[in-house]
C-alpha cells in the first residue's frame, strides 16, 4: 500500500469491545484513532488516557475536521440511530454487529450513506482473518469442486454462566442468532456468495433463565427470544447449508463450519476468531489433512474492516465489510424466526456481492486493494 495520510478515526462507545478496536487498529498504517466518546464521560476519559487519544463529547467528535471515519460501538438498539447521526455529520461509519434490529432501519442507513456519497461498514471482519481467507482461496481454486452442502454450528449453554450482565442476550435484539449468527452467516457468504432462501424451525426452551455468574448469581431473568434456531440456508450457487445457533446445548462435537463439494470437503475454523487451522479431505482421502495458511495475517486484529473501509474510500471501491453485506446477513438471520412462524421458506431479497478476497500474502497492518 502506498504512503498516504492516515484517515482519522473516532470511536463512539467505550465499553468492553472498544479495547479490541483500540488494539486491533494499531498495526494498520492507513488509519489513526484521534478521539473517543461515551455516554459515561469517566469511561471515555479512562480509555482516552490509556490509548493517548482525546476524550470528547459525541457532538464535538463528529465536528472534528481531522476525523474521517467513526466507529459505532454502542449497543445494538442504538446502531441505526448512531449510524445515521455519523452519516449526517458527513463521516463514514463502521459499526459493530448486528447492522440493526430490523431491515427497515438498516436500509435507511444504506440509503442515507448512498445519498451523501459516504461509505458504511459493519462487523464482523473475522472472515478477513487467515483461517477464513485460506478456506476461501481453496474453494475459489476449486479444491472441493462444486460446493453442494455444508454445516454451521454455534451451540452453547448460554451466556448467563459467565457474563456479568447477561440479561440483554435474552431480550429482543439478543439471542444466539443475532449475537453469534453474524460471524457464521457472514463467513458463509464470504465462502459461497449470497443466500437465496431460508427454511427453519426455532423455539424458546425456557421462559426464564437463572444467572450463575458471580455478579448476579441466582437472579432469574425473562426470556423473550427463541434460544434454539435450526434451519437450512439455500445459497444462490445451489449449496444447502444446515445451520444451528443455540443457547440450549450443554455439549456437542460438531465442527464450526464444514463445506462439502463434488471433489472434496473443507473444515473451516471458528469464525468467531481470526486464525485457526483449516482442514481438507479430497474425495479419495480417508482422513482430514491440514491446509497451509495462504495469508500470514493470523492476529486477533478486530478493526481490519475499519482499515479496509478507509482504504476503500481512497480507492473508490466497496468495502469488504460493506453495509449491504451486513443487511443481507441480517435478513438471513431474521428469516429463521420468520420461516418458523410462517411454516414455509423465506426468500432473501436484499442484494449483496460476495466480498473480494484478500490478496494472498496480505500481512498484519497491511491491506492491498
Amino acid at each position: 500500500m502506498g504512503k498516504t495520510q492516515p484517515k482519522g478515526v473516532g470511536i463512539i462507545g467505550c465499553g468492553n469491545i472498544s479495547q479490541a478496536y483500540f488494539k486491533g487498529l494499531a498495526p494498520f498504517d492507513n488509519v489513526k484513532i484521534i478521539a473517543c466518546a461515551d455516554i459515561n464521560e469517566d469511561v471515555s476519559k479512562a480509555k482516552a488516557e490509556e490509548h493517548e487519544v482525546e476524550s470528547l463529547g459525541t457532538d464535538a467528535l463528529l465536528a472534528r475536521d481531522d476525523i474521517d471515519v467513526v466507529v459505532n460501538l454502542t449497543t445494538p438498539q442504538h446502531h441505526v440511530p448512531v449510524n445515521k447521526t455519523i452519516l449526517e455529520a458527513g463521516k463514514h461509519a463502521h459499526c459493530e454487529k448486528p447492522f440493526g434490529l430490523d431491515l427497515k432501519g438498516g436500509q435507511e442507513v444504506l440509503d442515507l450513506a448512498n445519498s451523501k456519497g459516504l461509505k458504511v461498514g459493519c462487523a464482523p471482519d473475522t472472515f478477513l482473518g487467515a483461517g477464513q481467507q485460506t478456506c476461501r482461496k481453496w474453494i475459489d481454486d476449486g479444491w472441493i469442486g462444486q460446493p453442494l452442502a455444508g454445516t454451521a454450528f454455534m451451540m452453547c449453554p448460554g451466556h448467563e454462566s459467565w457474563h456479568p450482565n447477561p440479561e440483554f442476550y435474552y431480550l429482543k435484539g439478543g439471542g444466539p442468532m443475532l449475537d453469534m449468527g453474524p460471524y457464521y452467516i457472514t463467513a458463509l457468504v464470504n465462502l459461497l456468495g449470497p443466500a437465496k432462501r431460508v427454511t427453519a424451525i426455532t423455539k424458546k426452551s425456557w421462559e426464564t433463565r437463572t444467572i450463575t455468574s458471580e455478579a448476579k448469581k441466582g437472579t432469574i431473568i425473562p426470556v423473550e427470544i427463541d434460544t434454539h434456531q435450526a434451519g437450512v440456508i439455500e445459497f444462490q450457487n445451489g449449496a444447502l447449508i444446515t445451520v444451528v445457533m443455540s443457547f440450549d446445548v450443554r455439549r456437542h462435537g460438531h465442527h464450526p463450519i464444514e463445506i462439502y463439494g463434488s471433489e472434496g470437503s473443507i473444515q473451516c475454523p471458528d469464525p468467531n476468531g481470526f486464525g485457526g487451522d483449516p482442514m481438507y479431505s479430497s474425495r479419495n482421502d480417508r482422513e482430514w489433512k491440514s491446509i497451509p495458511h495462504s495469508h500470514p495475517h493470523k492476529g486477533g486484529h478486530r478493526g481490519i474492516g475499519v482499515a479496509d473501509l478507509a482504504l476503500a474510500v481512497e480507492q473508490n471501491r466497496t468495502p469488504r465489510c460493506d453495509g449491504s453485506l451486513a443487511l443481507h446477513v441480517l435478513e438471513v438471520m431474521l428469516a429463521f424466526e420468520s420461516s418458523s412462524e410462517a411454516g414455509h421458506p423465506i426468500d432473501i431479497k436484499t442484494p449483496t456481492q460476495q466480498p473480494d478476497a484478500l490478496p494472498q500474502g496480505t500481512r498484519e497492518g497491511q491491506l492491498i486493494g
